[in-house]
């Protein structure tokens, strides 16, 4: 076991996990490790190169800025984003930039950063190269990162960036949702105990709440902002922010009887997130950007459903999504650039709903196979963003899968016994899709809604 659930809830900022947080980190990381080698102080330029899917759709994720932001030393998780537009601005309006707000680089001309939209590199779709020269143009560093998608980074490696540890030192390793539910039985304890067990391995039980209540509140500050803020999305497809108005009619309703009112409360509270995403405002990676609305759409819907619900409640919801989150990120992809966005919604929807299986007093099988049924029906989901921008069908795709995530939930505990399908295999099923699928349905802008919804 190599992933902590925070790690896959990550604050940072939008519109992209993979596009926007995860060049921001690998830019700031170059430099960090520029200055550890002491060859930051004689840095005259840096020039960027982007491949694949970051060079393809970058600049509708938002890539460039994010790179300039991290070569300047901020960080997804406290930038103000507020102050972004005026801070990328600065930069492009100066030619300069101040590396890790200490050492002024001048941009010498505007391909010192390069969209290399026919290149790419075998590591993976996301990859970036970094380049260091001094005042007359020789080399001093050079180094490559792959965003694998909600948020992480790699790097080849390099004297410079050794590797890092394989597994997490736990009490409860596990690999697969077999070993999961194994552990859980020989210790008759629920799959969010074991999860807490693990985290409070790595830190105190007291942080551990704290760290998942801090999560909570982002999300949940996201969802007000989202209901409150109206408007045009940024990026030239002229999308109004639907979440407002959703938002005011059903405040509007009285003594409403409609069976299904609950569904609309949900698509308010996806969309809501996923506009703020598109606005690049500030969210949590859940696992990713582009899928950040459904957890915190479900998490909503049980605060303000269930009748029973509770903080320690929510407390079960994060932690048991955040362990069937883990199995995903470990076992196949979050990358909708490598498996198509079955590996972003499809992997939150399987996460929301064996959260709210767990968050409901469900039984370890029920919670894997709510988790099951979660992807089964996201198999095959291209990733195809109109314009590149995270935006349509992204905003609606969360709504849809936030529904689906508390059917699925439904199911699986109404049903009881065995299924036949168990999570180990359609995670497997996933990844094998995803690999087999044409790269111009990932991320790519290349197929799809992309090229046949144009203009809107």
């Amino acid at each position: 076991m190599k992933t902590s659930v925070f790690d896959l809830f990550k604050i940072g900022i939008g519109p992209s996990s993979s596009h926007t947080v995860g060049p921001m980190r690998a830019a700031r990381q170059f430099v960090c490790d520029l200055e550890s080698a002491d060859l930051l102080a004689n840095t005259a330029r840096i020039k960027t190169e982007l491949f694949g899917s970051l060079a393809l759709t970058g600049l509708g994720h938002a890539t460039d800025r994010a790179i300039l932001l991290g070569l300047a030393g901020e960080k997804p998780e406290t930038v103000d984003p507020a102050s972004i537009e005026q801070l990328v601005l600065q930069i492009r309006t100066d030619q300069r930039i101040t590396l890790l707000a200490k050492y002024p680089v001048r941009l010498v001309e505007a391909l010192d950063l390069l969209f290399l939209t026919r290149e790419t590199l075998p590591g993976h779709p996301n990859a970036m190269r970094f380049s260091a020269f001094n005042d007359v143009g020789s080399s001093l560093a050079s180094a490559v990162y792959y965003s694998i998608g909600g948020g992480f980074i790699v790097r080849e490696q390099t004297d410079l960036h050794p590797p890092a540890a394989d597994a997490l030192p736990v009490p409860n390793p596990f690999t697969n949702a077999t070993e999961l539910l194994a552990l859980a039985q020989g210790r008759g304890l629920p799959v969010w105990q074991i999860i807490l067990d693990n985290e409070c391995s790595l830190r105190s039980e007291q942080e551990v709440r704290a760290k998942l209540a801090t999560i909570w509140s982002v999300m949940n500050d996201c969802i007000e902002r989202g209901l409150a803020t109206e408007g045009i999305l940024p990026g030239g497809l002229n999308v109004r922010r639907r979440a407002p108005r959703l938002f005011a009619r059903l405040q509007a309703r009285t003594a409403d009887a409609d069976p299904l009112v609950a569904m609309d409360w949900v698509n308010a509270f996806a969309m809501a997130v996923n506009e703020e995403n598109a606005a690049g405002g500030r969210v949590v990676t859940a696992p990713t950007n582009g899928a950040a609305g459904l957890v915190p759409a479900v998490g909503r819907y049980y605060r303000q459903f269930i009748p029973e619900a509770s903080d320690e409640g929510l407390f079960r919801y994060l932690l048991t999504a955040g362990a069937i989150g883990i199995l995903y990120k470990e076992n196949a992809s979050i990358s909708g650039a490598e498996v198509g966005c079955q590996g972003e919604v499809g992997v939150a929807c399987s996460m929301a709903a064996g959260g709210l299986a767990g968050a409901l007093g469900a039984s370890n099988d029920e919670v894997e196979h709510a988790a099951e049924i979660g992807m089964e029906h996201h198999l095959g989901m291209t990733c195809d963003p109109i314009g590149g921008l995270v935006q349509i069908p992204c905003i609606e795709r969360n709504a849809i899968g936030a529904v689906k995530a508390i059917n699925a939930c439904r199911m699986a505990m109404q049903e009881g016994g065995g299924h036949k399908v168990s999570l180990d295999q359609v995670i497997r099923t996933m990844y094998q899709t995803g690999l087999d699928m044409q790269s111009r349905y990932k991320e790519t802008a290349l197929a799809g809604l992309a090229v046949n919804v144009k203009d809107c």
